[in-house]
């Protein structure tokens, strides 16, 4: 589906152009990559393999080779040969991550962190959370340094 399609069926108006421009800016800023994104896929498997991941060891490893795909390339992680591409690119074993697809051996994993982010209002990515403060949306490091440094000698 593409960008403009799902801001539309959301009844949300963007200028999808200008909300890409916004979002390289910040994105350059952290020194992430990001393509000309247009398309958004479903990205339920790969967060399935990402929790899978994570148990691991290759989460980290995972992510951003997913992040990559997904924003730098384009490349449409809702595939089973692009995730089964992912899972090598990380280093993780082929034939476990196959069965971890094929199976949805994580599917209630990621059902309860839905429900968890539904439980406590979260409704967007990224959402970070520390206290009783939220920032929703991709946000300039000083801003996030910022949060973390209000709350770090809290424990």
């Amino acid at each position: 589906m593409s960008l403009a399609d799902l801001f539309k069926q959301k009844g949300i108006p963007v200028n999808v152009d200008k909300m890409m421009m916004q979002l390289k800016a910040t994105a350059a800023g952290f020194g992430l990559p990001l393509g000309d994104r247009k398309m958004t896929y479903n990205s339920r498997l790969a967060q399935e393999i990402g929790l899978w991941a994570e148990t691991v060891g290759c989460g980290h490893q995972f992510h951003r080779e997913a992040f990559a795909a997904y924003f730098a390339e384009g490349r449409n992680i809702a595939q089973k040969e692009v995730l089964l591409d992912l899972i090598k690119k990380s280093g993780l074993d082929p034939r476990a991550g196959e069965r971890v697809i094929d199976q949805r051996l994580f599917s209630k994993a990621v059902d309860a962190d839905w429900e968890r982010s539904r439980n406590i209002g979260i409704t967007a990515v990224p959402t970070f959370q520390m206290g009783l403060d939220r920032l929703v949306g991709a946000k300039p490091y000083a801003t996030l340094k910022a949060l973390v440094e209000k709350y770090k000698d809290q424990g």
